[in-house]
């Protein structure tokens, strides 16, 4: 359903709607018949709001495409995907508040470790610390280019955003990031005529990184990708009706939800602090998008273990959402992160819909192989569950007579 449709049956309603996205979420066993992270972890909570909930698993994107998390979040917010495109750079820079111009151009950045030869041996340099990135940045800002205002500003831990401010800019260029390691770092390219000078100019900049890191280790180069201009999109007052707000504290979540016009909540990389956050606000807005990222993370590092444990520490919280009383609970991820893969997989996402309208099923564990047999189905595409929240909340009105 396009935007235009959904706005059009739009009726204000009392009701509330929580979105708890645990990043990464979805996962795969180790073993052949094993358990997978969420089937592993002990979750009694989420198992019995999953026995008064319609479940099943949600595709990010389309089947067999493996979602970035700014795509993924755009469907669970009912933008699809594939007509909304906007890289990974602009959601950055917004996360930080970065005062981004019509003009710029911006980019994701990734401190990483090279070998010898110029290959990737870690993408994220050991997970350096925020604090190691400012001081990197700190060098890297004196570099100079020819015709354009050059902006790197730290993110978090290793990342980092680019931004090029100038005349005749485009952000219509590949990215320098191979995406895995024991490659060596992609040469951006334009893919249009109006891109040439973006690509030269930020070649150079890769060049002069390279001089002034090389003998810092382990982060002793750089990788981008990204590249974008900001785009100017209905938001999501202008199209469901309703006030947002989102609890996220990862710059490039809190980006996309400002891109959507949520507004964007200060708060603590703590779990406990974002359910207290969500408690504190509760009465000034209809939508809660409540965002968990270090599920992901663990994901990424291949460490089963503790993305088991940080499931756990979300599910002790669910009763402090649930005596709040919202009157529809979607709980999901964004997309698969297994530990088995260390990076975002392409298969679908447990998610489970409570309101007091829903068709329970026969569901009664929050998990892949119990919800693939949940009334949603195992292959339910993300971007219906926004217009599912609205009806359950009572929010949309009938179709046509």
């Amino acid at each position: 359903m396009s935007l235009d449709f959904i706005q059009k049956l739009v009726k204000p309603a009392d009701t509330k709607i929580v979105l708890l996205v645990m990043d990464g979420l979805g996962g795969l066993s180790v073993e052949p018949g094993g358990l997978t992270e969420l089937e592993a972890a002990q979750t009694p909570n989420l198992d019995q709001l999953a026995k008064d909930s319609i479940c099943g698993l949600q595709q990010p994107v389309a089947p067999g495409v493996t979602p970035g998390s700014g795509p993924a979040h755009l469907a669970l917010f009912g933008y699809d995907p594939i007509t909304y495109q906007v890289g990974r750079g602009v959601l950055s820079a917004l996360g930080i508040d970065f005062d981004l111009t019509d003009q710029d151009v911006a980019a994701r950045g990734n401190f990483c470790t090279i070998d010898e030869e110029g290959r990737v041996t870690d993408r994220r340099a050991g997970r350096i610390s925020t604090e190691k990135s400012k001081e990197l940045c700190k060098l890297l800002q004196q570099v100079e280019l020819p015709g354009v205002q050059l902006f790197i500003e730290p993110e978090k831990d290793y990342r980092f955003v680019l931004v090029l401010r100038g005349e005749g800019l485009s952000g219509d260029i590949t990215d320098s990031d191979p995406q895995e390691t024991n490659q060596s770092p992609l040469q951006p390219k334009a893919l249009s005529v109006e891109a040439e000078k973006t690509a030269w100019l930020v070649n150079e900049f890769l060049t002069r990184t390279y001089e002034i890191l090389q003998d810092h280790h382990p982060a002793n180069m750089v990788l981008l990708r990204g590249f974008a201009q900001r785009p100017h999109w209905p938001t999501v007052s202008d199209v469901f009706g309703f006030k947002a707000a989102a609890i996220a504290a990862y710059p490039m979540y809190r980006g996309i939800a400002k891109l959507v016009g949520m507004e964007v909540l200060d708060v603590k990389d703590d779990v406990e602090k974002e359910f207290e956050r969500l408690e504190e606000v509760w009465q000034r807005y209809d939508f809660f998008y409540l965002h968990v990222k270090r599920i992901d993370s663990a994901g990424e590092d291949g460490d089963f273990e503790r993305k088991v444990n940080l499931i756990e520490t979300v599910d002790a919280q669910i009763p402090r959402l649930i005596k709040l009383n919202p009157d529809v609970v979607i709980v999901t991820g964004d997309h698969s992160t297994p530990s088995r893969l260390r990076y975002h997989g392409w298969h679908p996402v447990p998610v489970l819909l409570w309101s007091k309208y829903c068709r329970a099923d026969r569901v009664d564990q929050f998990g892949e192989r119990a919800c693939m047999a949940g009334g949603l189905g195992p292959n339910l595409p993300g971007v219906n569950l926004m217009p599912l929240a609205l009806a359950n909340a009572l929010r949309l009105e009938k179709f046509r007579a």
